[in-house]
């Protein structure tokens, strides 16, 4: 093959490759944020429960003691 059609098709297959390279960057930005979300609520459920442990744990020692 010529040099000028080899040239082009590695000019294809680089935009090919950087438009990809754009998609797959873009879906791991969204994977990066939903696991952001997702830590945070699990971060505010876990204060939550550690409030209603000290919560029984007070009730438990107003019943016991």
């Amino acid at each position: 093959a010529p040099a000028w059609q080899v040239s082009g098709l590695a000019e294809q297959l680089e935009e090919r490759l950087f438009h990809l390279y754009g998609l797959h960057n873009e879906l791991i930005q969204e994977r990066l944020q939903e696991l952001a979300e997702v830590m945070e609520r699990v971060g505010q459920a876990e204060a939550e429960l550690q409030q209603v442990c000290r919560t029984v744990e007070a009730a438990y020692r107003d019943l016991c003691l």
